[in-house]
């Protein structure tokens, strides 16, 4: 239960056996059926998770009432609304699950007596942050500068086993195109 998890902090800190049991005994495993929300708009985000399992995205309503997916997070990705999670304020996000899950989760105060009982974390979070903001940044660029093509194009070699694992109106949703565009690029790429 514990192997993914583990793999993922050591390749960001070294951690003695009594470290690693401490850490392993701190996070709260939960198994979640598909399309259960783990975050609902207005509510404050208390925890971090670990995607051991399935698969699970972030979005948020726009003002026309449209869904609009931010991030999707597989197996070995980290999932939560930072912001709120951070400043203890309602999010305006929804986090909802695409798969059955298996998850590895932090509330909160249990992640502030980690980073207390263990410091090495602090290097482990930053880093993950820092992935994160690189990630996020690389999407502005892209968004902005990328044909709708080429949106695709990136987004299948980043993400190269989420087309088969979540509808396409939520990939088209993430790429910032309508469904319909999306199916005539596909059509496109099968053709050449």
């Amino acid at each position: 239960m514990f192997q993914a998890i583990n793999n993922y902090v050591s390749r960001s800190i070294q951690l003695t056996a009594d470290e690693l049991e401490y850490f392993n005994g701190i996070l709260e495993y939960k198994t979640v059926p598909k399309k259960t929300m783990l975050l609902q708009a207005g509510d404050v985000c208390n925890f971090e998770l670990y995607v051991n399992k399935g698969c699970i995205r972030e979005y948020y309503i726009d003002s026309k009432g449209m869904e609009i997916t931010l991030q999707f997070a597989v197996e070995d990705w980290w999932m939560s609304d930072i912001t709120s999670f951070q400043d203890q304020t309602p999010s305006n996000m929804y986090i909802e699950t695409l798969e059955d899950c298996e998850l590895l989760i932090l509330s909160r105060s249990v992640k502030e007596k980690l980073l207390l009982q263990v410091p090495k974390f602090e290097r482990m979070f930053r880093l993950m942050i820092q992935r994160h903001l690189s990630v996020v940044q690389n999407r502005l660029v892209k968004t902005i500068s990328y044909t709708a093509m080429e949106k695709y194009l990136e987004f299948i070699k980043r993400y190269p086993t989420i087309p088969q694992r979540v509808p396409q109106h939520y990939i088209a949703s993430y790429l910032g195109i309508s469904p319909e565009f999306l199916s005539k690029l596909r059509t496109r790429l099968l053709k050449k």
